[in-house]
This record gives C-alpha cells, sequence and structure tokens, in this order.
C-alpha cells in the first residue's frame, strides 16, 4: 500500500487524475471502475482538463461505476448515470456504450447484479478501481456488516449514508433507501485500486481502514489485502496518522 499526503483539494485531484492518465495512457483500452460522490469530482474536472489540451484519449476507455440508487431513471438528476455524463462523460471523447452503470429501474434485485457481475467478467475485470471512503467505512454503498465475499448486491442503506447524501435532494424523504453496488469481492479483484479521502470528518474512518482489524464492520479495511493500493488524502484525512 502506497499513501500519498495532498496539501489540498486540488492537489488531490491531481495526483489521483495522474494516476488514472497513466493508466489510461499505458493501456488505452483499460477498464476504469469509477466512483460518484464529492470526492471525484475534481478528479473528474482534472481529466476533463487534460483532455481538452489533447494529453488524454478516452475513446477506447470502457468504465463500470460502482453503484446506482435503485428506482432511480438515467435521467434523474441525482442517478450515478447523469452524474457521471455531467461530471465526465458528457466532456471527453468516450463512447457511452462502453460506459456502465447499474440498471436502477430494474425492479428484479436477483437480475440486475446477475447482469452487471456478467459485464465486468465480459470485460475481462477492472484494471484500475476508484474508490471514495464513507465515514462509516462504506466503499462502493457496502455498508457495515457487509460480507467481504459479496459480489454485486442489492443494500439497504444505512441512516448515516441516507444522512450523507441528503444534501443532494430536495428532502430526507426522497432519497432513495436502497441501491445496487459492486460487492466487495468485485472491488478486490480489481487489479488496481485508488482509493481518495479528504477532510477531518474521515480521519478516524481512514485510521481504522488502514491501520486497524480487518472487519467486515469497516468495509473498507480489507484494502489491506490488496496486492497493489494507493491511497491519496488531504492533512485532515490524515491527521490520526503518523
Amino acid at each position: 500500500m502506497v499513501i500519498y499526503k495532498a496539501k489540498n483539494d486540488q492537489d488531490l485531484s491531481r495526483k489521483s487524475a495522474n494516476i488514472i492518465s497513466a493508466q489510461i495512457i499505458m493501456k488505452p483500452d483499460c477498464v476504469l471502475g469509477l466512483a460518484t460522490g464529492s470526492s471525484p469530482v475534481g478528479t473528474y474536472r482534472q481529466l476533463i482538463e487534460w483532455y481538452k489540451k489533447g494529453d488524454l484519449d478516452f475513446s477506447r476507455v470502457t468504465t463500470i461505476n460502482l453503484d446506482e440508487y435503485k428506482g432511480l431513471s438515467p435521467d434523474n438528476e441525482q442517478s450515478y448515470r447523469y452524474f457521471m455524463n455531467k461530471n465526465l462523460f458528457d466532456h471527453v471523447n468516450i463512447d457511452k456504450a462502453r460506459t456502465f452503470v447499474p440498471d436502477g429501474l430494474e425492479p428484479d434485485s436477483d437480475k440486475a447484479c446477475a447482469r452487471y457481475n456478467e459485464i465486468i467478467r465480459a470485460h475481462g475485470g477492472i484494471d484500475l478501481q476508484l474508490l471514495g471512503l464513507g465515514r462509516n467505512g462504506h466503499i462502493g454503498f457496502n455498508e457495515p456488516g457487509s460480507a467481504f465475499e459479496k459480489e454485486t448486491h442489492c443494500v439497504d442503506l444505512a441512516e448515516s449514508t441516507v444522512e450523507a447524501n441528503k444534501r443532494f435532494f430536495a428532502s430526507e424523504e426522497e432519497v432513495p433507501r436502497q441501491a445496487y453496488t459492486m460487492g466487495i469481492k468485485n472491488i478486490m479483484q480489481a487489479k488496481k485500486i485508488l482509493l481518495i479521502a479528504s477532510g477531518e470528518e474521515k480521519a478516524e474512518t481512514l485510521k481504522k481502514a488502514l491501520y486497524g482489524p480487518i472487519t467486515p464492520a469497516v468495509p473498507a479495511s480489507i484494502l489491506q489485502l490488496h496486492g497493489d493500493v494507493t491511497v491519496i488524502a488531504d492533512e485532515s484525512a490524515l491527521s490520526l496518522i503518523d
């Protein structure tokens, strides 16, 4: 595991975008596992800037997103498909037919999850998986207590996750209570993992994830067992780590 300290959000975004850019340059037809939420927005913004400068080519890249709210359509402004279009896909030369997000409108959970697992397998797995870190230690929507051996599955979102996400919705009642998410097993099968975290509120969780016991109570702690993990965090998030 390699840990980089970033001076601020801009430095964090630049460092993480550098790693993703290197993956695209080294393997133009790579498969990127992408994340949503506030953490990667700056990273995507930096990738767009480098694309516009002619430094990056997304034309052969495939992307497979971590998760999607169950019940939201792709054109819903709070769906993760909409988020990815707005924050990355609409601004680069990626083929949207090669961008995958779980089908939030599929009511049959088993069907939706089996289909997504097959998409991952059909593309040969993920070369680089980008992850944010939830305040309760979740990665993707794998909440505390999630079994490490699970693949894509439907989850009931923890109240802390609903609380953290309600700022994106008009009211807390509108926040979906379920989501489709890649499982820990899917994530751990990625060849490389890039974890980004910022803010003092992530400090205790980050310390537990990187140096605490490996336990489903802190889903991100499983990353200690992966052979190629890079962590980029700001000074606040790293404040409890020597």
